[in-house]
Order: C-alpha cells, then sequence, then structure tokens
C-alpha cells in the first residue's frame, strides 16, 4: 500500500566528519533540532581516515550534502579548504562548519566561540563585558574562540600555557581586537580573575594546569571547555576553591551546534531542552 510520503523530497543530508568519531552527539543533537524545527534532514557521523578528508568533503557535497561539520583532527584542514570564510573562522585559522554557497564556493565558518560566549551569557546568566579572564590554552581551541570573547569587551583576557611564548603569540594575533596578554602559568602568581575558560587539554588527562591557588576566589566562575558525566578535574578545583560557579562545555556544545544549524537552515532552535536531554543520557550511563 503506497503511502502520500512515498513522492515527499528525500531528506537534506548533513553530517559531522572527524577521527575519532564514534563518540560524537552530533546527530542526536542535530536530529533534536530538526524535530523541533520541523526541518527534514538527516545527519549522520563519517569518520576520515588521516589524508583522506579533501576527497571525503568533496565526495560530500557532490553527492548532494548541504552542510558538514568538522571535529578533530580535520579543522585547519577545513580552513584551508573553503573558498570564503567567516571572520570569526579566519582569526581562528580553523573551520568547524561547511556549506557550499549558490555560486558553488566552499563556505567556512566556526562557531565554537559564539557557542561558549552564548552558553555563559544566556544559560548561565555570567558576565563577560567589564571582566577580567584568564584562559587556559594556547591551542586550537583556545584560539576558537578568542574573537567572539574580546567582542563582548572584557576587561582584560590573560591567555596562559605551559609554554609561554605560545601563549605571547596568540595574544599577538588577537591583539587588535581588544586587551589581551600571554605568558605562563608561573606569572599568575598574585592575580586573580572574575571568569577562568579551561580552554587545555588536561581535563582529558584527568589533570589541572599547574595555576596558583589565588587565581580564583569566591566571586570566580570556572569554565571547562570540556564536558562529562561527572564534574571535571577542573570544576573540582574550583569547587575546592570556593569558586562562584562550576561550568563544563556541554551547553557550549549545543550552542555550537545551534549556530551551524542557523547557518544551514536560517532557523534558531531553542537549546535548553537539548542541553538537558544530553545531560540526562550522561547521567543515566554512569
Amino acid at each position: 500500500m503506497s503511502s502520500l510520503f512515498d513522492f515527499d523530497p528525500p531528506a537534506d543530508e548533513y553530517a559531522v566528519m572527524g577521527n575519532p568519531i564514534a563518540h560524537s552527539r552530533s546527530p542526536q543533537i542535530h536530529s533534536a533540532f530538526a524535530r523541533q524545527t520541523g526541518q527534514r534532514i538527516h545527519y549522520s557521523a563519517i569518520q576520515v581516515d588521516p589524508g583522506g578528508f579533501e576527497q571525503a568533503v568533496g565526495n560530500f557535497f557532490a553527492n548532494g550534502g548541504k552542510g558538514l561539520n568538522v571535529t578533530v583532527p580535520f579543522k585547519q584542514e577545513a580552513w584551508a579548504l573553503a573558498g570564503e570564510r567567516g571572520a570569526e573562522a579566519e582569526r581562528a585559522g580553523a573551520v568547524n562548519t561547511l556549506l557550499m554557497n549558490k555560486q558553488g564556493v566552499l563556505v567556512g565558518r566556526n562557531t565554537d566561540g559564539i557557542g561558549l560566549v552564548r552558553d555563559i551569557l544566556h544559560n548561565h546568566g555570567g558576565k563577560i563585558a567589564a571582566q577580567t579572564i584568564l584562559l587556559l590554552g594556547a591551542g586550537g581551541a583556545a584560539r576558537g574562540v578568542l574573537s567572539p570573547l574580546l567582542a563582548e569587551g572584557p576587561a582584560h583576557i590573560v591567555i596562559a600555557n605551559r609554554t609561554p611564548s605560545r601563549a605571547q603569540t596568540l595574544a599577538a594575533d588577537f591583539a587588535a581586537l581588544g586587551p589581551v596578554s600571554g605568558g605562563g602559568f608561573g606569572e599568575l602568581e598574585g592575580e586573580s580573575f572574575d571568569l577562568i575558560i579551561n580552554a587545555s587539554a588536561a581535563s582529558l588527562q584527568g589533570e589541572v594546569p599547574p595555576l596558583p591557588a589565588g587565581c580564583c576566589t569566591p566571586r570566580t566562575w570556572c569554565y571547562d571547555m570540556m564536558y562529562g558525566a561527572e564534574p571535571t578535574p577542573f570544576m573540582q578545583w574550583g569547587q575546592q576553591l570556593g569558586a562562584a560557579k562550576t561550568v563544563d562545555g556541554l551547553g557550549m556544545l549545543v550552542e555550537q551546534a545551534a549556530e551551524s544549524f542557523f547557518i544551514w537552515r536560517g532557523i534558531r532552535p531553542e537549546t535548553a531542552a537539548v542541553i538537558q536531554s544530553v545531560r540526562t543520557e550522561l547521567n543515566d550511563r554512569r
């Protein structure tokens, strides 16, 4: 027996590419956005072997794909492939969102920093404007969020890294956008901050960057860009020092996905219920 749906056009194809990719929550998140907004999309996770990214992207769009998210380790390659880049992606040197425009040009955007800012401001009621901010790490994660953070008008951003020269170079790259400086962890002695953002990979190793305890005070918010079912080591560090608030990066993950969805579909999904759904699933798996 035939159905009316037999004649519906196929759903638009979207995907995330990375390696590894099995852990990705992007299909779950974007499927939830599609149901919420009544959009007909199919979103999959594609593992790409090293050296195969350019061909995989070409094949995806040649076969009618509409948009891609890009995760580790291909964000720099995505930046290089894009024929047109948003200002935030240009400065970040990394792209996590791709689409093909009507002229057939591959457009690259970076939604990571926008996701971080929206999570802090809208989901947690935090402040960035006129705040002193410590950004931990000087790799791609830190670079990807600096432009949107500086656009919010903080009093000062200090970048701290195990290799001070990397933090100094990163600060110099963004100095035209606002008050930012860089150095090593040892230079933080005697300093305190309103907001500390962990953009280092320390939490993946179960570690905390070697921060002086005085950096965190009862007014300080501690934000870890990593997330998990349990508080991250960095969040636990903040809790032990009496931080005003400790937050993980799950909201950032969902918010950067929402920004990608908006770029692709022109509709901004509501994120609160999706964040809660993913959080519940994380807790259920403990």
